[in-house]
């Protein structure tokens, strides 16, 4: 019995990091790979399981792509006018998701911090 109870402990904490992950709209602060500074939205939309819809909204630009969550790993895929983007980011005990980013290619990566409102 106590393994079972154990077992299901074990398999409950494994699901928790994506069930932490919400959907939301997010403010972001970031650094591109040129040193320049940014500051904009993120909306957060769980599709799936472990997928979700991201869009960006930075100054005039508005940037969508996919997501997918894996313990505490936000996984980014999107495009960035005619590059192929990625990131990856950590989620924070308070709900905020720090990360790097980058474009196919790119010899440089951006930094990203999101916080939920």
């Amino acid at each position: 019995m106590r393994r079972v109870f154990l077992a299901a402990l074990l398999a409950l904490s494994l699901a928790l990091p994506t069930a932490a992950q919400r959907s939301g709209t997010y403010d972001v602060t970031g650094r591109n790979p040129d040193g320049t500074d940014y500051t904009g939205t993120l909306i957060l939309t769980q599709i799936g399981l472990s997928s979700f819809r991201v869009q960006w909204v930075i100054g005039q630009d508005e940037i969508e792509g996919v997501a997918m969550v894996s313990g505490l790993t936000l996984a980014t895929a999107f495009a960035l006018g005619e590059q192929t983007g990625m990131g990856i980011y950590q989620l924070q005990p308070d709900g905020s998701l720090v990360g790097v980013w980058t474009t196919a290619g790119a010899f440089a990566q951006g930094e990203e911090t999101a916080r939920p409102r």
